[in-house]
């Protein structure tokens, strides 16, 4: 009779610790789906500031084809990572803790999503106004005061190449 209740306990046991593996799992894989989330996101913020930073660079698709590529990418990583947690989720169940809903993660990729493909076609459909030439007798800046000097991407190379000449002369610690 001993031995039937300690080989219970153990299946018990060995039934607990099996599920409480199963929890970490999950949870490991949230964890993988949020990295994949920053990813992408880091692809969008990558995408957005080259194409301000060298907008104005010639030709000007160029810079937009650039940030578009990254916005692309990070469509396609929030969709992978969608993919993925939702194939991971329906396998496993959960025992002991709470972890995101699919519906959830599926809401949350494909909105990020649309957002990164909205972001790419603004970039490309937004049009940069020129500023009409002066009238006679009229200065750029009498017309409009609010106007301020655009900066290049040569520009901002140049600046970024200065710094970094007087940090590496110790000028900058």
């Amino acid at each position: 009779m001993d031995s039937d209740r300690s080989s219970e306990d153990n299946d018990e046991l060995a039934q607990d610790r099996t599920d409480l593996a199963e929890d970490r799992t999950i949870l490991a894989h949230e964890r993988s789906y949020a990295g994949w989330v920053r990813t992408g996101m880091a692809a969008i913020g990558i995408g957005l500031g080259f194409n301000a930073l060298f907008g104005a660079m010639e030709p000007d698709w160029a810079a937009k084809a650039i940030a578009s590529a990254f916005l692309l990418a990070a469509g396609y990583i929030f969709l992978s990572a969608e993919r993925r947690a939702r194939r991971v989720l329906g396998r496993l169940d959960t025992h002991e803790v709470r972890t995101l809903k699919p519906v959830r993660i599926r809401l949350l990729s494909w909105s990020l999503t649309v957002l990164s493909l909205a972001l790419a076609a603004a970039i490309w459909l937004l049009i940069d106004e020129q500023p009409a030439p002066p009238e006679a007798g009229q200065s750029a800046l009498g017309r409009d005061q609010r106007q301020h000097p655009a900066v290049t991407g040569r520009d901002a190379a140049m600046a970024l190449l200065d710094h970094l000449e007087r940090v590496d002369r110790g000028a900058l610690v």
